[in-house]
């Protein structure tokens, strides 16, 4: 595997103090295996594709040539991480260990064991979860967030570099800068420092001094500071200021900046005015490098993309980032909030691994201004807190230890999701995954719960401490889009060795590998055109969903902000805003038009209607952390124009509905509509937005095909649509929601029939309400002590009936994408081929199995496929039987009256047409 562009550090000289970088080439031998030369800093499941996936022991070698001068300096080997135990050797002699995967340490060298050339050995342990060969730290017992989702990490993943610095030297710097402009400052020195005198400058961003004072060294000891007229770190405006230590001996320089963040009254408050936070979950994780990010300005590219997208936090998830992270975060102006690394087994030791953890984060991060919130534990990996009350007490206690700690900032015990909660919390924020259109009642409805206050989202088990003003945040969400394979491959054309990995999740739904492949094989080309328009499509499905969804929670003032899952795509899980390689979506341009201070939500009585109604649409538009002042305007334009004036609105707060009324255009052929809303004020626009509505002609009625229906409320329905109804022996088709063995015999004699097989009528979990009689012998066979099952795949018209609650196919972490293809009867059906909201009211909650891969480009009309294209299935399907055959669909059609949906009768009237068509057998056999 090649590694290229990893970061180095480079020689440097900061202050009194001297650093060597050894970072660059390692020899490194994992277990027994061969010695070979290992990049530092990096995972070596990073840079070799044999060790991809592995743990065990691995040792690294390097050798360095004592610089002149110093020799007379104490000198110390840094690490800035290594995963995740490791014993360190100076020319054979072990000088110091170190246990943790994400965190610093030093070993100072003794002077003795060092010579004018030096040979550094580490031997770096990455445990299994088999406490038998890792009795001290088996894998389970340490904090090691998304190692165990996507591939564990080994080795010097961060730089190494050896330092010189004078025995009398700064041991810790802490600063706590509020809006007032006071600084205070905790100091930590070494004790041959002890009774020093220290400088304290306070250097503004132009390197002026705005406030100096001075201390006597000791081990802990305290200073004031005062700065007239400090500038404030904020997302817009990121000021940063300098604090130097100056002790003669050493000088230590720490950047950090005035800001508060605080939870009161339901809100966020940064720097005293509300915040409506817009966030993505962000995992850390890099192209080549994995865990170790390739540079500083790749770092500084990213933070710029995710600011273009209208974000103004990160949330590093469960992993504790490279400190060049939280900089490039304090410079551009983005809010992070941190967790600390998830255990999967909560024991005595992985609780205070976890406490551990937390207290190093605290020493190596709590000056960055960027930094507002901290997390303890993420949707209760680890612990158990349904059913341990102990684990609660624990979590409730660490809250208020971490609170103690760090009052500067935002404590959220566990970052919660369906079946668990909070316990004690500065944020009530919660997690929820649902498609749209697929599931788009289930993601109102929980919506609007959250909005409310929900009691499930804390513990009703008597020992919560719910204050009832923490703010509300809706800190996962999102679905999945796909990247283009073709950018993140090699020069040479092979794969990432993640392309090999994600089969373990999603029911398989994850493997990337063969992506293409499977297209071709179910002949999705002839619904999409290529595979690089499929990707399109699915990409401006994830942006439809995000924005509904957004749209959705700004509807509710409560809710002051959201965590979309995620700013990039990580291996196997394709839900980002990016790819892995931060190669953008189609959206990337547009996506900050909803993801902004204030939105315009534009909410249609139903995205479809008849050419030539008039359709209602209630607009509502909600404000952020700004107010929206007096005199503002909304104007819409596209397939019908107006404006309207919009009344002054504080923050965080939504304006009662609008209601316009559009009269939609009044010919033309079936098309989908379009309204664009600009909002302006002032003479700037504050806010764009666009609605897509689904046009359809009207209904021509004057020469439909006759129907048969034994069941009075279809009879009804069709009826309805302007259908003649007629017996059996009369009509054209034959419509029902399932089928008998009588209806197959009038099937093998010619039939055609259309079933809706929405799930209303009880079935063998395929289209047959009854068991054929020559199956009989088969279902007699007793084996082994247990009967055979019915061959119910085998049963005619061969088409198995799928509930997608509960399975892979229900639409809510790893998408599925439903289509139907645009051609045949169906060419009329606007938009697509990827379902859009005006399929809200017909969305199947059923599927159809029992179809060939090549019968996806021909006789499955309309299907969808999961994740990197799994799991085909039909939502439209046609099979012959014998001299007939049938048309069978799981659109929900009848749920409304007949003609209230245009989509519902306009697939009912296709369906029809499909039916008919279907060709019969005239020959003799």
């Amino acid at each position: 595997m090649e590694r290229t562009g990893l970061a180095q550090a480079a020689d440097t000289e900061t202050g009194t103090r001297r650093r060597l970088s050894l970072d660059g080439v390692w020899q490194f031998r994992h277990e027994d295996g061969p010695w070979r030369e290992a990049h530092v800093p990096g995972p070596w499941q990073a840079e070799f594709s044999d060790l991809v996936d592995t743990s065990g022991r691995a040792v690294y070698k390097r050798s360095f040539t004592l610089p002149d001068g110093w020799a007379a300096q104490e000198l110390v080997l840094h690490f800035g991480a290594v995963s995740y135990f490791c014993e360190v050797l100076l020319n054979g002699q072990v000088v110091g260990s170190h246990e943790g995967a994400f965190l610093p340490f030093d070993i100072v060298l003794p002077a003795e064991a060092l010579k004018a050339q030096n040979e550094v050995e580490v031997r770096v342990t990455m445990p299994s979860a088999d406490r038998r060969v890792y009795p001290d730290y088996p894998f389970g017992e340490v904090p090691h967030g998304k190692i165990s989702w996507y591939g564990r990490i080994g080795g010097l993943w961060q730089s190494v570099s050896l330092e010189a610095r004078d025995p009398r030297h700064v041991d810790d710097v802490v600063v706590t800068a509020d809006m007032d402009g006071k600084v205070a400052v905790a100091l930590g020195f070494s004790a041959p420092a002890a009774g020093m005198v220290a400088q304290l400058s306070v250097l503004d961003a132009n390197g002026d001094v705005v406030a100096e004072t001075s201390v006597t060294a000791a081990s802990q000891v305290s200073a004031s500071l005062a700065v007239a007229g400090a500038l404030l770190w904020s997302t817009d405006e990121p000021n940063l200021y300098s604090l130097v230590v100056d002790l003669g001996t050493d000088t230590v320089t720490t950047t950090f900046g005035f800001r508060t963040v605080e939870a009161r009254d339901g809100q966020i408050l940064l720097n005293g005015k509300p915040l409506y936070m817009r966030g993505a979950l962000d995992q850390d994780y890099y192209p080549d490098g994995i865990y170790t990010p390739p540079s500083l300005e790749f770092l500084e590219d990213q933070a710029r993309k995710a600011k273009h997208l209208g974000l103004n936090l990160l949330r590093c998830h469960i992993k504790v980032p490279d400190p060049r992270y939280y900089e490039v975060a304090d410079r551009l102006g983005l809010l992070v909030w941190t967790e600390v690394p998830n255990v999967a087994n909560f024991t005595t030791d992985s609780a205070r691994r976890m406490r551990e953890t937390m207290e190093g984060i605290l020493k190596r991060d709590r000056n960055h201004p960027s930094i507002i919130a901290w997390t303890l534990i993420n949707e209760d990996w680890g612990t158990r807190l349904v059913e341990n009350a102990e684990h609660r007490q624990w979590l409730k206690d660490s809250y208020d230890w971490l609170k103690a700690e760090d009052p500067t900032r935002l404590v959220v015990d566990n970052s919660a999701c369906f079946p668990n909660f909070h316990v004690k919390s500065d944020i009530n924020d919660y997690h929820y995954y649902r498609s749209v259109p697929e599931r788009r009642q289930e993601w109102d409805d929980i919506t609007a719960q959250f909005a409310a206050g929900a009691d499930w989202t804390y513990s009703t088990l008597g020992d919560a401490e719910r204050r009832g003003d923490e703010p509300l945040i809706v800190s996962e969400f999102g679905v999945w889009g796909l990247p283009d394979p073709s950018k993140l491959r090699r020069e040479d054309g092979s794969e990432p060795d993640w392309f090999e990995t994600g089969s373990p999740w999603g029911d398989g739904a994850a493997l990337p590998h063969g992506v293409e492949e499977r297209f071709g094989a179910l002949d999705l080309a002839r619904t999409f055109g290529s595979f690089d328009a499929f990707i399109e499509n699915v990409q401006w499905y994830q942006f439809m969903n995000l924005r509904y969804q957004i749209e959705q929670m700004r509807l509710h003032p409560s809710i002051m902000g959201y965590v979309i899952t995620e700013l990039t795509d990580v291996h196997w899980e394709a839900n980002g805003l990016m790819d892995m390689e931060r190669n953008p979506r189609v959206f990337h341009d547009v996506f900050a038009q909803i993801n902004t201070d204030t939105v315009i939500v534009p909410r249609p009585e139903r995205y479809a209607g008849y050419a030539g109604e008039t359709l209602a649409i209630d607009v509502t538009i909600a404000t952020g952390g700004k107010a929206l002042p007096d005199g503002a305007t909304l104007r819409w334009s596209g397939d019908a124009s107006g404006s309207l004036a919009i009344a002054a609105t504080g923050p965080v707060s939504a304006t009662s509905p609008q209601k316009l009324k559009i009269d939609l255009p009044a010919s033309g052929a079936s098309r989908m509509a379009r309204l664009d809303f600009v909002l302006e004020a002032g003479g700037d626009v504050v806010a764009r937005n666009s609605c897509d509505i689904a046009l359809y002609t009207r209904r021509d009625t004057s020469a439909l095909p006759t129907i048969a229906a034994a069941d009075a409320g279809l009879a009804t329905y069709a009826t309805g649509l302007g259908y003649r109804v007629v017996p059996a022996g009369e009509a054209d088709i034959v419509l029902c929601h399932a089928v008998d063995g009588a209806d197959v015999e009038v099937m093998k004699a010619g039939g055609r029939f259309l079933i809706l097989a929405d799930g209303s009528v009880e079935t063998n979990r395929n289209l047959r309400t009854d068991m054929p009689d020559g199956e009989l012998p088969h279902r007699s066979i007793v084996a082994d002590g247990k009967t055979f099952r019915p061959s119910l795949d085998q049963h005619l018209p061969g088409i198995s009936l799928v509930e997608r609650d509960g399975t892979i196919w229900r639409g809510d972490w790893i998408a599925g994408f439903s289509w139907i293809r645009r051609d045949g009867p169906f060419a009329n059906i606007p938009g697509g081929p990827i379902f859009d909201l005006s399929f809200s009211g017909v969305v199947p909650h059923h599927l159809l199995t029992g179809f060939r891969p090549w019968e996806f480009g021909n006789n499955v009309h309309a299907g969808m496929v999961v994740g990197w294209v799994h799991k085909p299935a039909a939502i439209i399907g046609e099979k012959r039987v014998g001299r007939g055959g049938v048309v069978a669909t799981t659109f929900r059609l009848t749920s409304e009256a007949p003609g209230a949906d245009p989509v519902a009768a306009a697939l009912f009237d296709a369906l029809v047409v499909a039916t008919k068509e279907l060709q019969r057998d005239e020959g003799k056999y």
